[in-house]
């Protein structure tokens, strides 16, 4: 991971600044094993296939990405920590310290009781949008446990994030607002506790 901009763990990553990214990230063990392995062999044979066409790719990443976000809406495998005030208010607090300099301008966000979504903007003079996750992902964890009076992996390693493209990102920003409408857990996102829009 010495290239900060670009790297991969089980999925590629690429946070070039001054763009904006969408990104996912869950609490750990939020999704069974046979979910995550199915849905990682459906992307390996997606990335590899050679006839496909990046217009093609990108579609078929957006269904994919839809298939995971659908099976985390429904909360029913794993824990629902998020869900909890004073869990939600340390992470929201959180999300805000990094906005600005120390990190990205933050211009949505919604937490869901097991996954957050969020799009920032990369400010160029900011650190590597990697380093500030680590940091957010890092603390959030530790006082996170210590609330819940428990030890272990707080957040799943991986993330998911993509970078926004050119007249997607009002439609993305509203996907993320939307995402406790599309759950059934409030009718209109205005009523959702942790939602966010700047």
């Amino acid at each position: 991971m010495s290239n900060l901009i670009q790297y991969e763990r089980r999925l590629p990553h690429r946070l070039p600044p001054g763009e904006a990214i969408f990104l996912t990230f869950r609490l750990a063990d939020t999704l069974p094993r046979q979910v995550v392995a199915q849905l990682h062999e459906e992307a390996a044979l997606l990335t590899n296939r050679a006839d496909i066409t990046p217009e093609q790719l990108y579609a078929e990443r957006k269904r994919y990405f839809g298939r995971f976000d659908r099976t985390l809406d429904s909360a029913d495998f794993g824990p629902t920590w998020l869900r909890q005030p004073d869990i939600a208010a340390l992470v929201v607090q959180s999300l805000h310290y990094f906005d600005g300099g120390r990190g990205y301008d933050l211009l949505s966000y919604c937490l869901m009781p097991n996954h957050l979504h969020m799009v920032v903007l990369l400010l160029p003079e900011a650190p590597p949008l990697i380093k500030t996750l680590q940091r957010l992902k890092s603390y959030t964890a530790t006082q996170a446990n210590k609330l819940l009076g428990r030890t272990g992996a707080f957040w799943q390693a991986e993330s998911y994030d993509h970078v926004v493209r050119n007249g997607e990102l009002e439609r993305i920003i509203s996907y993320v607002l939307e995402n406790p409408v599309k759950a059934g857990l409030v009718d209109n996102w205005e009523q959702w506790p942790y939602s966010y829009m700047k």
